[in-house]
């Protein structure tokens, strides 16, 4: 099978970016975390259920940031320091956005165009992630991950105490048997399997609507590598067999903890026998039959801010329209 455009991916992985150092030897030193929760030249990012607060400054999009004596009280994460200033989430209601409006709704236009300029609005990651500069799309990715993680893990595992945050935000500590908790990262392989032909396989959950389609995935599994991973899910998903997975990239997926690592795949077979319970549909397409179901709005792709994305447009060789 001839190989050219898919040697690296087209085009960034716009939640892998990020500008910070995290500066992991701070974050157990008290004093020097309270001389920067003193500084006023400290930026504060405010986290409230992977929601935060955007702005339209021209055709740009940026993220509201405060000082610490203007942000809510709340848990303190520190994110990291760049050029001398400090960078800190805080876990907090939005200030200025009713606590109803972060029911799982959007507060904001993708475009923002019909967003005032200036005006603060709530918006999520998947939302915003793509639009955001290279540090404030590190930042919120990074507050999304440590938000979600201490809001499901404030127990401790062994004995169901309340566990206390140190470090930062970056561990928690049981105060009975002095056990330390980490952040959990679940790896997740995400691949595009092409056959012979060079087709690209295509298929949806049985949660999607019919035409939303993206590339197949699942978690790795305790013992396994990645490229096991990678046959595995293919062959239990939709009966193909594949060989020669090839890694491409990685990025975060905090929704709530996933590392999603993308692989290109050869299909040795192309009979198609989905998993009912995991796969509704399954399709081959060629890069023709891709942009006319595209074209024809037959067919939605996964958002640019997605690495499914990344991978498809690296198989097509360009870009594509028909976001989800």
């Amino acid at each position: 099978m001839e190989s050219t455009a898919e040697e690296q991916l087209i085009g960034p992985l716009l939640l892998a970016r990020g500008t910070i150092d995290r500066s992991a030897a701070l974050r157990a030193d008290a004093r020097w975390l309270e001389r920067a929760w003193s500084d006023s030249t400290t930026r504060v990012l405010v986290i409230d259920n992977g929601h935060t607060l955007v702005r339209r400054v021209g055709d740009e999009v940026q993220a509201v940031l405060f000082t610490p004596a203007d942000a809510p009280q709340g848990q303190r994460y520190l994110l990291g320091v760049e050029d001398g200033v400090a960078y800190f989430a805080v876990a907090a209601p939005l200030p200025g956005i009713p606590k109803g409006d972060l029911n799982g709704r959007v507060t904001i236009p993708m475009s923002l165009r019909d967003t005032p300029e200036g005006r603060p609005v709530a918006a999520g990651l998947r939302q915003v992630g793509g639009l955001l500069g290279d540090r404030e799309a590190g930042l919120l990715v990074y507050a999304v991950a440590l938000e979600a993680w201490h809001t499901t893990h404030e127990f401790c595992p062994r004995c169901g105490s309340r566990t206390e945050v140190q470090a930062g935000g970056h561990i928690r500590v049981c105060p009975q048997d002095s056990s330390q908790h980490f952040p959990r990262v679940d790896p997740a392989v995400i691949m595009l399997v092409r056959d012979a032909a060079d087709r690209c396989l295509l298929a949806r959950g049985p949660q999607w609507p019919e035409g939303r389609l993206s590339i197949l995935a699942g978690f790795v599994e305790p013992g396994e590598s990645l490229e096991a991973a990678v046959v595995r899910e293919v062959a239990e998903e939709v009966g193909v067999i594949v060989t020669s997975p090839r890694y491409l990239g990685s990025q975060p997926w905090p929704f709530p903890r996933s590392l999603m690592l993308g692989f290109f795949a050869e299909a040795t077979t192309t009979a198609l026998v989905p998993d009912a319970e995991e796969i509704a549909e399954a399709r081959w397409f060629s890069r023709e039959e891709l942009a006319g179901a595209l074209e024809s709005g037959e067919l939605r792709l996964p958002p640019p801010v997605s690495i499914a994305r990344r991978l498809i447009e690296t198989w097509y060789g360009g870009a594509l329209t028909g976001d989800w």
